[in-house]
């Protein structure tokens, strides 16, 4: 079998890139699959529904450059599907909204599903495959790797509220890399660390505050967000920045 398969763009014809070879690896952290951690993040240019596998059966790096709102809707997608969440941060009251929503367990405690803690190593859980792991890393726009993805079922997302040439690393170490409009200066650090021609370079700095962009190797999918309802009364209205 081909270790790539074409990425469907049917009815982009006027696309900055209109198609792509993708790895059958990529497919699954990208896909429109319907497995057990698959989340509908957002919509394609024709509506149609695109779905990410945060939480897989290897260890996975999420990097989202842009704001704090679309960490935060996707930590609520995750524990939706099951995940345990342990959210490391400097800024707990910004996450508070996730804790909350994980209601309370009988004992009329928190749930134990979300944990905040400090920016500090700490024993995480152990993830399985009936209780994966998703660990976010909101420290800054220079992430320490306090909690590398070592084990199947852990995934760690680092949220970065903007791109420095410093987490250049951490950014190319991503199986999935989640862009939200950056000011010109970012989008050309961006090309530089990536590689992008300067047609992408430009469509990033001009997204809307719902639209992202999904990165990866071999991958460039741009996307418009869908919120529901329900994360609306939790989160507000999409937007960029935090």
């Amino acid at each position: 079998m081909s270790r790539s398969r074409l990425l469907d763009t049917q009815g982009q014809t006027k696309g900055v890139a209109p198609e792509f070879l993708v790895s059958p690896e990529m497919l699954d952290v990208v896909s429109p699959s319907g497995d057990r951690g698959g989340m509908v993040l957002g919509s394609g240019m024709q509506g149609e529904p695109l779905t990410i596998s945060v939480l897989r059966s290897a260890p996975t790096r999420v990097v989202m450059v842009g704001g704090l709102y679309l960490a935060r809707q996707v930590a609520l997608r995750a524990m939706a599907t099951g995940a345990w969440i342990t959210i490391a941060t400097g800024r707990p009251a910004a996450w508070q909204p996730v804790a909350r929503a994980a209601g309370e367990g009988p004992d009329g405690r928190p749930s134990p599903l979300v944990q905040i803690r400090r920016l500090s190593p700490v024993e995480l859980p152990r993830p399985t495959e009936d209780g994966p792991l998703l660990v976010v890393h909101d420290g800054g726009h220079v992430p320490q790797e306090l909690f590398p993805p070592r084990s199947p079922w852990q995934t760690t997302m680092y949220v970065l509220p903007y791109l420095h040439p410093q987490a250049g690393g951490t950014a190319n170490s991503a199986d999935l890399v989640l862009l939200q409009r950056l000011p010109v200066g970012q989008a050309q650090l961006a090309g530089r660390i990536w590689r992008l021609p300067p047609p992408m370079v430009q469509q990033l700095t001009t997204l809307k505050d719902d639209q992202v962009i999904a990165l990866g190797r071999n991958l460039w999918r741009p996307m418009r967000l869908v919120t529901t309802p329900r994360e609306q009364q939790i989160l507000g209205a999409v937007r960029r920045g935090d």
